[in-house]
């Protein structure tokens, strides 16, 4: 079974320390610095996902806190700063100027992530970016190139790798039965137009597939754009991508932006020496690693 950071397996803290919601005191964590964060943009992604992500940790004795946030629409920074205790600027600028951060979360439009990830950078401060990281590969270099000079730490979101499903695919392909895997399978569709298909929403499975199969050598890919939808301007809705490992396995991923999205979402396969696993839409894994026994799958309690 998987254990956590400090070694405790889900029923040792569930009966053993009669801990079931993963409260207890934690002398590790309790013993931390306090951390102090900031995040650039307060929308629906820092409210959804970030904060509430945040809190938790609070609640399982991670001395982090927000102490600042900054947003440009008042009725979300206002609601915000009242959720969390945190002071709110209408300008990022003047947050990382007036206050005491020990890091920066930027969840602004993906168009600001370069020039708030440099300016952070410049004033010490290590950066996690949602993803994309830049829009660009030339802004992207040029971060990555000033976090080396200031020896600091820049991080783009790859959460996934974190979902206890894939990270027991990741055991399973690590430890066995699927070790040495030759052949990769990845889908994601993407039913909505407010996000871009590749950067925006396939980036994830792309994260996923060096996650679970290594680096990759070679990449080739194809994409069309058949309904002309023409979603601000993006100039595909399908394409196939092609792979070939460092490991010497091989792979492959397609995508679309015209299929419904939640039907299935996401899925990834990954196939050894007679076994092989999927994980399906980040919620079941199964595991075929015998030709007479049954198919094994577990799926997490969703918290």
């Amino acid at each position: 079974m998987l254990e956590d950071t400090y070694g405790h397996t889900p029923v040792q803290k569930a009966f053993a320390q009669a801990d079931p919601y993963g409260v207890g005191y934690d002398e590790k964590r309790a013993a931390r610095p306090p951390l102090r964060l900031a995040i650039c943009g307060a929308g629906g992604v820092a409210q959804s996902k970030y904060l509430p992500a945040i809190a938790r940790l609070r609640t399982i004795w991670e001395p982090v806190a927000v102490t600042a946030i900054s947003e440009p629409r008042r009725d979300h920074a206002e609601k915000v700063a009242a959720l969390y205790g945190c002071h709110w600027y209408a300008d990022w600028r003047e947050m990382i100027a007036q206050e005491d951060l020990d890091g920066v979360l930027v969840t602004t439009p993906d168009s600001l992530h370069s020039e708030i990830g440099l300016a952070c950078l410049e004033r010490g401060l290590p950066v996690l970016v949602e993803k994309p990281i830049t829009q660009s590969l030339v802004d992207s270099e040029r971060l990555c190139r000033k976090a080396d000079e200031k020896g600091l730490v820049l991080m783009a979101v790859a959460n996934k790798r974190y979902s206890p499903p894939y990270r027991r695919a990741k055991h399973f392909v690590a430890a066995g039965p699927v070790t040495n895997p030759a052949l990769y399978v990845g889908k994601f569709n993407l039913g909505y137009d407010y996000v871009d298909l590749l950067e925006g929403g396939t980036i994830h499975v792309f994260d996923l597939t060096r996650y679970l199969m290594g680096d990759v050598r070679t990449v080739r890919a194809v994409g069309i754009d058949q309904y002309k939808r023409n979603w601000q301007g993006y100039p595909l809705d399908n394409a196939v991508c092609q792979f070939e490992f460092i490991s010497g396995a091989v792979g492959a991923l397609y995508t679309s932006a015209s299929a419904l999205s939640l039907k299935p979402w996401e899925r990834v396969e990954v196939y050894g020496d007679h076994a092989w696993l999927s994980v399906e839409d980040q919620y079941e894994l199964r595991l075929y690693d015998s030709e007479d026994g049954p198919a094994k799958s577990w799926t997490p309690i969703i918290p």
